[in-house]
């Protein structure tokens, strides 16, 4: 990391770019430059908290469909990398609103390659050798699983929904900018998600609010769908290691080998709350199924194997450590909740993942 003095992030304001950043402000001597167009769930308040915001990172409010932006951005930084984070990523959203997912992840990845591309072009030999450029995507470009099988660098893409399918065409875009011009990238995808500062519609984060609310916890269908959950925080270290040892236009795979149907997360929670804030009746109670939306996935499940060989990492917490933690996060920080919530907008008609 250490050659990595200057470095662009894109989406630096959501819930993984922000967990990256305050570990890059904390571990190393970079400096940040954060673009982000500041939507819905945006938000600093992770990132001032660490005692170098104020002297390493600086913010941009840029919306990636704005090219000249993007461009400007990288003439007056000089960037040695770029991790591009940026992304609308609810699937819900994408199945009611899908014209914004096609144009922050498909124009705004194309955009920001295209930029990137004419800037390190124009580096001397020097520079152009550290440069690179880091795509972060997701597990759910490859589709669907059937039980017990799990997905991996190789696996063929199948999105099915507008969100993942249009995270997978920013993959074949990054992907092909670096075959056809040269562009040194590096791809991940990761499992789903989970830890502090998430925007309280995620499955987790809303799970715990309602039930502490005494609301319905609702669950789409039967439960059953299956996720590979991740603390955040081994994902940033995922990105991290990548950064550090992998070769140009390589792709890894980054899972959290837990994988626990929609049902058990939200029991899980449950009971982690009867022990944390115990009420009369347990909070398993209050989950209750919803109508199945379109397309719902039944399985993501990712073997993190490559990574684990090539460059020898693995994730730290196991799910009811992170989920623990995760919780107790929520319960100091309600007001933070209630905060991102109004600031947002946000009105509490969006379920889970």
């Amino acid at each position: 990391m250490e050659e990595f003095k200057k470095i662009l992030i894109t989406g630096g304001a959501g819930f993984i770019g922000g967990a990256l950043i305050r570990n890059l402000l904390i571990n190393t001597e970079s400096v940040i430059l954060n673009i982000d167009k500041f939507g819905y769930a945006s938000d600093l308040s992770g990132i001032n908290s660490t005692n170098y915001a104020q002297t390493r990172h600086k913010h941009l409010k840029i919306n990636l469909v704005n090219k000249n932006d993007i461009d400007q951005a990288l003439k007056t930084f000089q960037p040695n990398l770029i991790i591009h984070l940026a992304a609308e990523s609810h699937v819900d959203r994408s199945i009611s609103n899908p014209l914004s997912f096609i144009d922050s992840n498909i124009l705004g990845t194309f955009n920001l390659l295209e930029s990137s591309r004419n800037y390190w072009e124009n580096l001397n030999l020097e520079k152009k050798n550290i440069f690179r450029f880091h795509h972060v995507s997701t597990d759910e470009v490859f589709g669907s699983l059937k039980k017990n099988d799990f997905f991996n660098e190789k696996s063929r893409y199948s999105p099915r929904s507008p969100y993942s399918a249009s995270k997978a065409c920013s993959d074949h875009l990054v992907r092909s900018w670096h075959h056809t011009y040269g562009l040194p990238i590096v791809i991940t995808n990761c499992s789903n998600n989970y830890g502090p500062y998430q925007f309280p519609e995620k499955l987790i984060p809303l799970t715990i609010l309602k039930a502490l609310n005494g609301d319905a916890i609702p669950i789409y269908g039967d439960g059953s769908n299956e996720r590979d959950w991740l603390y955040v925080e081994d994902h940033v270290n995922a990105i991290i290691k990548t950064l550090t040892f992998a070769n140009i236009g390589e792709t890894y795979c980054i899972g959290g080998n837990e994988i626990k149907s929609n049902l058990e997360v939200a029991e899980y929670i449950c009971k982690i709350l009867d022990e944390f804030v115990p009420k009369e009746t347990p909070y398993k109670n209050l989950i209750s199924f919803v109508k199945d939306r379109p397309g719902h996935d039944q399985r993501y499940a990712i073997k993190s194997s490559k990574i684990k060989g090539e460059l020898k990492w693995e994730p730290t917490y196991n799910f009811e450590n992170g989920l623990r933690e995760t919780i107790n996060w929520y319960l100091k920080n309600l007001k933070w909740c209630k905060t991102v919530m109004k600031n947002s907008g946000y009105k509490g008609t969006r379920l889970g993942i």
